[in-house]
């Protein structure tokens, strides 16, 4: 099992930066491929960012490319999301997701263990 903990998120205005992190309870966390999601009020949560358990493989959904990287460090069990030029539809509670195999997933559905998630405001 794996516990999961963001923290990062915040008020921004657009066009600027914030960076989420995720650190992850356990001392198998280079097991889990990992995942961001985001969800905004009255909409189904969508993915985001995701990397494999090594790090080697990274995927993102068109609508942050090019804006938001995921990064993992597996001697601080932790995975971050970089995101820069914040845009107006970017805000929404994001949350960390962890799959107990090296590959990751795309749906909400494919991941195991989730965070409590963290709140991100974008204001114009």
């Amino acid at each position: 099992q794996v516990q999961l903990v963001e923290s990062g998120g915040g008020l921004v205005q657009a066009g600027g930066s914030l960076r989420l992190s995720c650190a992850a309870s356990g001392r198998t966390f280079s097991t889990y491929a990992m995942g961001w999601f985001r969800q905004a009020p009255r909409k189904e949560r969508e993915f985001a960012a995701a990397i494999s358990w090594s790090g080697g493989s990274t995927y993102y959904a068109d609508s942050v490319k090019g804006r938001f990287t995921i990064a993992r460090d597996n001697a601080k069990n932790t995975v971050c999301l970089q995101m820069n030029s914040l845009k107006p539809e970017d805000p929404a509670v994001y949350y960390c997701a962890a799959i107990h195999q090296w590959r990751f997933g795309v749906q909400a559905h494919d991941y195991d263990y989730w965070g409590q998630g963290t709140q991100v405001i974008v204001s114009s």
